[in-house]
């Protein structure tokens, strides 16, 4: 380790969507008078706002956030592929800037492999070349969904057999491998961990399940009330797009389509997104570095915080 950087630390805000992530780090960010990157994949992009559960203008200038809003969702009409690659050198690059000027650095969000990368690094993978993945995103777009389950499925059942099957990006990159090197994308998995040259403390945020329940349910009632639909309505030119087959905004777009009613939707968003909270809580629980604090509990955490720079 850095004798430059052996003092400096990441302390990292992990939890499911609506324990509060958000609320903490700001208050962490003042106590400790420094900034926050956001680990959320889908708050980078501009485009999404109210669906994203983006931070509020006030809580923006309460503390100063990196990697929200920070890339337009497509430039002229080639999707901008923001992945765990561009956030790991973000991220890395970010800390290192605010490291001259801090000791702390705060990191908050819900995007687990975004904060694996960060901590441990990416394996190194295969080159692949654009006409695969323009075949491929192409196939998707026009196809859809349940097409790209099944390529995965016939072409690298080992990979279907992990359980990633409803997150099309990560189908998308493990039809890539395959069809360029005829291996499974596991196979190039080593999980061999980068060391970084600061600390890193992680932290997980949790509620009881009913409580939780009643947050989505509260924070869904709101993004309607904001005007999600109007802000749907305006990404329809990009519905396709990997950054819109998301909770909040695909359940929108098959209202607008006729499909459901907006009774309907609402509805949808708020089972998604407790079925998402639990997936992240199973992610994030397999973590044994994370130490785990029910969201109320911020002098706890700071005390906890506090007795490790010392």
């Amino acid at each position: 380790m850095s004798s430059a950087k052996k003092n400096k630390t990441v302390f990292i805000i992990v939890g499911a969507t609506a324990t509060g992530k958000t609320f903490i780090a700001i208050e962490l960010a003042k106590h400790f008078k420094t900034e926050i990157i956001s680990a959320d994949s889908r708050q980078c992009f501009k485009e999404l706002n109210i669906g994203v559960a983006r931070p509020s203008e006030k809580e923006l200038k309460t503390a100063r956030h990196h990697f929200i809003a920070s890339y337009p969702i497509a430039i002229g009409s080639v999707y901008n592929n923001v992945n765990t690659g561009t956030f790991e050198e973000y991220a890395l690059q970010k800390v290192n800037e605010l490291f001259q000027e801090q000791d702390v650095v705060i990191m908050a969000g819900g995007t687990g492999r975004y904060i694996k990368t960060f901590c441990e690094g990416l394996d190194e993978m295969p080159e692949v070349s654009e006409e695969i993945r323009t075949e491929i995103i192409f196939s998707y777009e026009r196809y859809g969904l349940n097409w790209l389950q099944k390529e995965v499925q016939q072409k690298d059942p080992v990979f279907y057999q992990s359980g990633e099957i409803q997150n099309p990006q990560r189908l998308m990159r493990a039809l890539e491998i395959t069809k360029t090197t005829g291996k499974s994308i596991l196979d190039f998995r080593k999980g061999k961990k980068k060391q970084r040259n600061f600390n890193i403390v992680k932290i997980g945020l949790e509620l009881p399940k009913e409580e939780l329940h009643r947050n989505i349910d509260a924070r869904v009632n709101g993004m309607m009330e904001a005007g999600l639909v109007e802000e749907v309505r305006n990404l329809l030119p990009f519905k396709n797009l990997n950054a819109l087959q998301t909770v909040g905004y695909s359940e929108i777009f098959d209202y607008l389509d006729g499909k459901i009613s907006l009774g309907e939707a609402i509805e949808l968003i708020k089972k998604h997104t407790r079925q998402y909270a639990k997936r992240q809580m199973t992610w994030f629980k397999k973590d044994k570095e994370i130490k785990w604090f029910n969201s109320r509990g911020l002098q706890e955490i700071k005390n906890y915080l506090d007795q490790i720079l010392l």
